[in-house]
Order: structure tokens, then sequence, then C-alpha cells
């Protein structure tokens, strides 16, 4: 299956952002992607963190949902739309939430960020409490391609990746892609993006596919992008360092079925 993760620099305007992912979309699905991922915050990143509350939807109304049903259909594409600002009972806060539409434009699955980013350099800090509210579930779907096999997606979202038990418990639901979509931190993703990333493939003999936020925003934020496709056996199958792009990689999955046979480490778990 072909997947296309999308990288992005996000601005702070709503129609602007989902203007430049329609044409990476479109152009994801010109070069045979099934499936595309869009990156954390790819229809806003503010000027503030309370710049959300001004843009967020009910779940299942909404211009950002109504973009991505539409550009789903349109393309035939499944598309998870990276993360939006979901409404919640407390009205200073959202969830950020990845939502996942099938090809006839329907939303399939939703998974609400758990794991909220908190991060004090002296220099720069960070604290998505002040306005997130965290998720409480892990999120898996079917996704069936083309060639007849149905894939096992797990979901999760940037600061997860931190999180290993997050990514065993897909594992034990039979996991066969991890999608990570992201707007890690210049900082912190040098130091940790890439080695996070083949660590959740490796440990738990899947795919993961991560896309990012790649460049500095006109917020003045420096995201660290490097979008990227792992295999399960830790090898990076595609990768884009900055800018605006997509990501492109064939996920084989006799290539997944003969490494887990070869090293059935998912069977030897005692715990």
């Amino acid at each position: 299956m072909q997947i296309a993760a999308i990288q992005m620099v996000s601005g702070v305007s709503v129609q602007g952002n989902l203007q430049a992912a329609a044409a990476l979309l479109t152009q994801a699905a010109d070069q045979g992607a099934e499936l595309a991922l869009l990156p954390e915050y790819f229809c806003l990143m503010g000027q503030r963190d309370t710049d959300k509350l001004a843009i967020q939807e009910r779940v299942g109304a909404g211009p950002i949902q109504d973009f991505l049903a539409a550009q789903a259909q349109a393309l035939g594409l499944w598309i998870v739309g990276g993360t939006l600002p979901l409404s919640t009972a407390q009205p200073d806060k959202v969830y950020n939430s990845s939502l996942v539409f099938d090809p006839a434009g329907t939303c399939v699955a939703r998974y609400d960020k758990i794991h909220l980013f908190h991060f004090d350099s002296g220099r720069e800090a960070y604290d998505e409490s002040r306005v997130l509210v965290p998720g409480t579930q892990a999120v898996a779907f079917d996704l069936p391609s083309r060639d007849g096999h149905s894939w096992r997606v797990g979901l999760s979202i940037c600061y997860d990746l931190r999180f290993a038990e997050l990514y065993r418990a897909y594992a034990a639901q039979g996991a066969d892609l991890v999608l990570v979509p992201s707007a890690f931190t210049y900082t912190t993703g040098q130091a940790h993006w890439e080695l996070l990333l083949r660590t959740r493939a490796v440990e738990n003999l899947c795919f993961v596919a991560a896309a990012g936020q790649g460049g500095v925003h006109e917020n003045g934020r420096r995201t660290w992008g490097q979008s990227l496709v792992v295999d399960p056996w830790g090898a990076v199958l595609a990768q884009r360092a900055q800018e605006s792009g997509i990501v492109m990689a064939d996920m084989d999955a006799a290539r997944l079925a003969a490494v887990r046979k070869q090293l059935p480490a998912l069977q030897h778990r005692v715990l």
C-alpha cells in the first residue's frame, strides 16, 4: 500500500493552510497514495495557544471537517486529518483530535491526543494543558487496501511517541501500521524524533508513518520536520528534511509477515 506522509509549514490563516493541504493531498493521490497523513495542527499554527479556541468545531460539523471529507471523496483517498481542535464541555479548552476519513468521505475514526506536551528549557517553554483536554482511549481502525490486505492502523499524536505503552497496546490489537502526525519542536526533534520512531517500529514489528510540521512558521516557532516512514525492521523507507512536501513509501504486507515470522518477538512477551 502506498502511503503519503505530508509535511507542512502551517501558518496563521486557516484558509491558506487548507489550500496548501489540498494541493499536497492532490499530489499524493496523483502519485498513487491510498492513505495520506497530514501533520499535527495542519489547519492552524496560531500566534498563541488560545487561537485554537476560535476555530474549534463540534464533532461532525465544521469547515475543517467538511474540507477533509470533501478531499477524501474527491480524491478517492483515505485521509488522516493530522489534528484539529474539537470542542469539549469546557469553553476554554479543546481536544487535539485526529480524524480518519475513508474514500467515501465518511469519518470512520477519531483519536484525541492522550499525552499533553510540557517542556521548559529555560529558553523555550510549552504547556499544552493550558488549552487542551487529554483523551483517554487508544483508537485503531481497519483499512482494506486495493491489493486485498486489510491493515490494522493505530492512531497517535506527537508527544504520545514518548510513551511506549500506547504503542504496545496497538501491537496487542494486531496493528500493522501506527501513524504519528506531529509538530515536534526543533530542539526535541533533533534529539529524539527519528530515534523514537524507529524504536516504536522495531519493538512492535510494525510500520510507522510520521508527518510533521517542518520549518519556521509565521508565529516564529521552528519545527523539526523530518517526516518519514519506517519499516518493521527499523529501516527508513523515505524521508523529507524540511519545508512542505510529501513523503511517499510502499508498505509491503509480505515484508511485514516475513519479519514477524523471522523474529516472532511479539509472541515472546511475558508482561
